[in-house]
């Protein structure tokens, strides 16, 4: 009744809007660029003499924490507002896919006292308890079950219909920062500081190392721990 007073960012946003014809393509800020993967201790062990050449180093101040294996997500905010969410597409350019986004109870819309430009990148991924569920709930429904969790996160954000996502067990990590303007963030803990301030979350545990040992160390430990 009231156009006008529509704000994209409105807690009504969370159980989804209207269904899209498809989905708008948007550059990014900056290029999203894909993760490497290292197979074996001989090449993580190659990546650190890498670092070591590079940089002029003995001892390389690094973090090692976990990855969530979900799809990865762009999360775009301007004065505190969620202005736009996008995949990683090529790397220069990504769906958007807000709408479907918004619908995610665990992103917030809004950030309080927040900088003119903040660019969130993470994973949006669905929690092994909610896969566990919907897929029963799609057997009871005579529906195919989802292979598995991250087959179930892309095939849901794929929906043009965002009630679809609203109903299913969808979540953020953050892992990355972006493109930014008006922070004052010097390192990894800067960063991490700032989005426990906006209730953004994050990967954790977050183990800190500096010699190829510890790296090393802290991957078996990061294997074992990953399985509960």
């Amino acid at each position: 009744a009231n156009p006008d007073l529509h704000d994209p960012n409105s807690p009504t946003q969370r159980v989804g809007g209207a269904p899209l014809d498809a989905f708008e393509q948007r550059a990014h800020l900056l290029p999203m660029l894909s993760i490497d993967d290292l197979f074996t201790d001989e090449e993580v062990g190659e990546f650190f003499k890498r670092l070591q050449k590079g940089l002029g180093l003995a001892k390389i101040p690094l973090t090692v924490e976990p990855k969530i294996d979900g799809v990865a997500c762009s999360l775009v905010y301007r004065d505190g507002s969620l202005e736009y969410a996008l995949t990683r597409g090529d790397g220069t350019r990504g769906d958007d896919i807000s709408q479907n986004v918004r619908t995610i109870r665990n992103i917030p819309l809004n950030l309080e006292n927040a900088p003119p430009l903040l660019e969130v990148r993470g994973e949006i991924f669905m929690p092994s308890d909610g896969f566990a569920k919907l897929n029963i709930q799609r057997d009871e429904d005579g529906l195919d079950t989802f292979a598995n969790p991250r087959n179930a996160t892309a095939g849901t954000l794929k929906s043009l219909d965002p009630k679809v996502v609203a109903s299913r067990p969808l979540a953020f990590l953050a892992h990355g920062l972006g493109a930014n303007e008006g922070t004052d963030m010097e390192n990894e803990d800067d960063f991490r500081t700032l989005l426990k301030c906006f209730q953004i979350p994050r990967n954790s545990p977050i183990w800190y190392v500096s010699t190829l040992d510890e790296v090393l160390a802290a991957i078996r430990e990061l294997d074992i721990e990953r399985h509960d």
